[in-house]
């Protein structure tokens, strides 16, 4: 498996995977597939570009053979820098429970280590008991903060958050 960023050039195969994974895994996100397939092309231009520019907002790709396999946003907090957000999470379903969403996590770990942030922040649906547990394994921890999921409000969503330490040199 390799771990890589989403390319400037790469606004097809970003609508494309995450297309796929909201067909897949509809009540983990907070947009639809309905709503994603009506947007236009510049959408997902616009969106590429956000998340491939150096030094702001990252998506990382799980890669098997040329095949996206999974995918995790790293997204800067809009009022406090010294805050992450781990966002969009998805593994491909042959391939959950082998590594694939611990690698992205760790990635999206080590993005948020070298811009000086103190702290990463998520939201998982409630009873998505597989995402919770990987989670809390790499050190997330309920924050008691609940939300709905903006896709379905019927869903309650939790806050998990990450305290990050960096080393001294």
């Amino acid at each position: 498996m390799q771990i890589r960023t989403l390319q400037p050039h790469e606004a097809p195969l970003f609508r494309e995977i995450r297309l796929h994974a909201l067909a897949d895994s509809p009540n983990a996100f907070a947009e639809t597939l309905q709503q994603a397939q009506t947007q236009p092309q510049v959408y997902w231009e616009r969106l590429t570009h956000s998340l491939s520019q150096p030094n702001s907002h990252v998506m990382f790709l799980a890669e098997q053979a040329g095949r996206v396999v999974g995918f995790a946003f790293g997204l800067v907090d809009r009022q406090d820098s010294k805050i992450g957000h781990l966002g969009g999470m998805w593994v491909d379903p042959t391939c959950r429970g082998h590594g694939v969403g611990s690698a992205l996590i760790a990635e999206i770990l080590t993005w948020a280590q070298q811009r000086n942030q103190t702290q990463l922040e998520l939201w998982v649906t409630e009873g998505n008991v597989k995402a919770m547990g990987l989670y809390r394994k790499v050190g997330f921890v309920d924050t008691g903060k609940r939300d709905v999921l903006p896709s379905n409000p019927s869903l309650p969503t939790i806050q998990m958050s990450l305290r990050i330490f960096t080393s001294v040199t």
